[in-house]
């Protein structure tokens, strides 16, 4: 936590309400998300009772599992599911634009320049909290393997056409969100996190109501006092007037009103089997009745949601979000031609060079998300002047000079007058963004007095003898130098899975082992 987080937190408890940690918005928010909304039997996480699903806010599709026990419930609950997500999934596919890009030709093994498809947009979906967020994975997980009558005629359990798919695109989803900076599928606890300070812990700022009680609070109720009532304020009957929708249930409504509402759904169904009379209608109502109570956990949560969205678009956006979503769009094109081209499904545990290359990519993309965020916002810029990692201050000292090589290159030494206290050791790389949006790098001189740092200009002035226009800064200038990167790159590339030893996942080759160190003889017998 930083100390700028860490401050925000302490005013929030004073002032009774949450502090901006942010000025902008660090993540990209669709115009027409997907907002979703599961509810889980207690005790059983890959059970689901029921969900609300939608991109309306004022009319979403409530689905509801009446028995979680039953097979056969819980693949109509997953088809229908299937029905309304994939027809959302697939009115992006086809809206594509042209980008080049730089390809290896098969027959020379040189890059080469090739027109390829990249979706205008991409789907995103919302849940409510981390927890959907893992709910989420959990559902893929369980679906992508499923077979079908289609394709397996014997399969004892065959699920609907649709289920395997949605579980494909779930588990890509789910993926994809353990990227640093990747908005596909977003947490609004963790999105609105991240854009606000409240004076509870982070445990409880996952209770969406809870964090949204600190944010916008009840007129004449300090946060504190109002994330109280969202938490454990019941009625009288016992029931919590905000369920979390965690997507766990509460236990009081699952001990009162849901397990007596499933019995009688059980009761009723056993009549309808046995040809009672009447039983239909009794099952009707049994049913409507676990409807309504499903939907009055789930409302709350979803109109929650909905209101953070709310909050979240009142903040004008970071200027490099839009480079991240770029990269989200191709992540999810890619997927798109992986399922058309007809691929298998996911493995259930990657390879070692595949493993090994996904977590050096969310190496890199948490470097990068880092510094785009303290470019795009003076706020969180802060807080990495106050841990020493950038300075910034006013130049009041500009002295041309030269590099000593045979070709010598401007090397000015800038004076930069600033009350921060940045760690510099020797001869440390500093960036800075220019006017024109370039990064032009430089080193640490020396200082020539307290508070005022010398920085020797290594880059961003062209290629000739003498800087370009506006390259050098002038006394009167602000300027903001920063220790990171602002474009950290990956590290080597790491080699094909066919190139790897055994050991790390690769073929087993009697080439690559080589021969037997102790060949069998005669002598190894009795």
């Amino acid at each position: 936590m930083s100390l700028i987080t860490t401050l925000a937190r302490m005013e929030a408890v004073r002032d009774g309400r949450a502090r901006p940690v942010a000025t902008v918005l660090h993540r990209h928010l669709s115009d027409r998300p997907l907002a979703f909304v599961p509810l889980t039997t207690a005790g059983e996480a890959g059970a689901p009772l029921g969900a609300l699903v939608g991109t309306d806010r004022d009319t979403p599709r409530l689905l509801v599992v009446p028995q979680p026990r039953n097979r056969d419930l819980r693949f109509a609950f997953l088809a229908d599911l299937a029905e309304e997500m994939l027809p959302y999934l697939d009115s992006y596919a086809d809206d594509v634009e042209l980008e080049e890009r730089k390809e290896t030709d098969p027959e020379t093994g040189k890059k080469v320049p090739v027109q390829v498809e990249l979706c205008a947009d991409a789907p995103q979906l919302l849940v409510p909290s981390a927890a959907g967020v893992a709910f989420v994975r959990l559902l893929g997980r369980s679906m992508r393997f499923r077979r079908t009558a289609d394709q397996d005629p014997d399969t004892p359990f065959p699920a609907p056409a649709r289920v395997p798919l949605l579980g494909r695109w779930l588990t890509h989803y789910g993926e994809r969100s353990r990227v640093p900076g990747s908005s596909l599928l977003l947490s609004l606890t963790e999105l609105l996190g991240r854009h606000w300070a409240t004076g509870q812990s982070n445990l409880e700022d996952q209770h969406l109501g809870s964090l949204l009680a600190w944010i916008d609070p009840p007129e004449g109720f300090p946060g504190a006092e109002a994330a109280l009532r969202a938490e454990s304020a019941r009625d009288a009957d016992g029931q919590l007037l905000c369920p979390p929708a965690g997507p766990a249930t509460d236990p009081a409504f699952d001990n009162k009103l849901l397990a007596p509402a499933i019995a009688r759904y059980d009761a009723a169904r056993a009549e309808v089997l046995g040809g009672v009379a009447g039983g239909e209608a009794r099952l009707r109502l049994a049913e409507n009745e676990l409807r309504e109570l499903i939907a009055s956990q789930l409302r709350p949560t979803w109109d929650a949601l909905w209101h953070g969205v709310d909050r979240l678009r009142g903040l004008p956006r970071g200027e490099r979000v839009a480079e991240r979503w770029k990269r989200d769009r191709w992540s999810f094109t890619g997927h798109r031609d992986r399922v058309r081209a007809g691929e298998p499904p996911q493995p259930k545990r990657d390879d070692a060079v595949t493993a090994a290359q996904k977590l050096s990519a969310r190496e890199t993309a948490q470097a990068q998300l880092e510094a785009q965020e303290a470019l795009d916002d003076p706020l969180v810029m802060a807080g990495r002047r106050l841990a020493g990692e950038a300075f910034a201050g006013e130049v009041t000292e500009v002295e041309m000079a030269w590099s000593e090589a045979k070709v010598p290159r401007p090397r000015p030494l800038v004076t930069v007058r600033t009350e921060d206290r940045p760690h510099l050791e020797g001869e440390v790389k500093l960036y800075r963004v220019m006017a024109d949006g370039r990064t032009q790098t430089g080193e640490f001189a020396g200082a020539q007095a307290p508070g005022a740092l010398v920085v020797r200009l290594t880059g961003g002035m062209g290629r000739g003898k003498t800087p370009e226009p506006g390259s050098v800064p002038e006394p009167g200038d602000r300027m903001c130098w920063t220790l990171f990167e602002h474009a950290p790159r990956g590290g080597p590339e790491l080699p094909d899975a066919e190139s790897t030893p055994w050991t790390h996942g690769g073929p087993p080759d009697a080439v690559a082992l080589g021969p037997d160190p102790d060949p069998v003889t005669e002598e190894d017998y009795l």
